[in-house]
């Protein structure tokens, strides 16, 4: 197989700069190989067995397969995790959200002056992307993050290894965790839960649907802030004094998920928009 016999079998899946894109992307994380390499036709000079593992690749990018699935990792800002089915592929967009924590973090302790450990819960941790990407952005953290699945939660810690970081990883169900427990636990509590309704599905793509995990993305269409309402009537008694509460959003529901925060008590509740100018995420303060 040549390096365009490659990228051309996927225009049936892919536009021409997405195949050329998902070719050259998959060809450098799984042989190591640079554009360089693949002009000085790398490809062609592959090994039997190599050719053999592309081509098994191939196929299952043809049948619709998320690449970072068949790759077994995804970027996430500067780091790759490892991904599997079962588990949310890392969002562009929840990258953004660490960034807004730590920097909200970093410029709320030189404010404030604190130094010494600062305590951080994701909620909903999934490949455990937003816990350890904290854990190593944020000086003095210590994480802790919560997932339902077994599955995510053992790929979370084999990232937390491959990341560098030390943080503490718990199976919780948080529809099932007692309000008012945890007493001024917690600096900051982080979650990316599901907020995807199910009338949504119809204009989500067919990869997402066929392949994503429904629990991480779905909620019910007569319930859909569901998970926002439960963490943030934990968070009221789980923050600190001055603790902050960030969420990920869907667009639809900022307002409704606002006068929320305000009914509990929270405030100094920012609305931010993502890279493509659509609401996607809120921090509230609880003083």
């Amino acid at each position: 197989m040549t390096y365009p016999d490659f990228w051309h079998s996927l225009l049936s899946c892919y536009d021409e700069g997405e195949a050329r894109a998902v070719a050259r992307w998959l060809l450098e994380v799984c042989f190591g190989m640079t554009m360089a390499d693949i002009a000085c036709g790398a490809v062609e000079h592959m090994t039997a067995e190599q050719q053999q593992r592309l081509a098994a690749m191939q196929q299952r990018l043809l049948e619709g397969e998320p690449v970072q699935y068949v790759a077994g990792v995804a970027d996430f800002g500067p780091r790759q995790f490892a991904v599997g089915p079962g588990v949310l592929i890392p969002r562009p967009e929840t990258y953004e959200l660490c960034r807004w924590v730590s920097e909200n973090v970093k410029r709320s302790r030189q404010e404030r002056q604190t130094q010494g450990a600062f305590d951080v819960l994701d909620i909903g941790t999934g490949s455990g992307c937003i816990a350890c990407t904290l854990a190593a952005d944020v000086p003095d953290a210590r994480v802790t993050a919560w997932d339902i699945s077994p599955v995510a939660l053992q790929l979370a810690r084999q990232n937390a290894r491959r990341t560098g970081v030390s943080v503490n990883f718990e199976e919780r169900d948080m529809l099932a965790v007692r309000y008012g427990s945890d007493l001024g636990m917690w600096d900051v509590i982080v979650s990316n839960p599901p907020y995807i309704c199910d009338s949504e599905a119809d204009d989500m793509a067919a990869w997402v649907l066929d392949y994503e995990p429904e629990i991480a993305l779905f909620v019910p269409d007569d319930d859909p802030l569901l998970f926002y309402l439960h963490i943030s009537n934990y968070a009221q008694s789980a923050l600190k004094e001055g603790g902050q509460l960030f969420f990920e959003i869907n667009p639809r529901f900022d307002e409704h998920i606002e006068d929320i925060l305000l009914g509990l008590g929270f405030d100094d509740i920012t609305v931010k928009e993502d890279q493509y100018g659509k609401s996607r995420f809120i921090k509230a303060t609880w003083h």
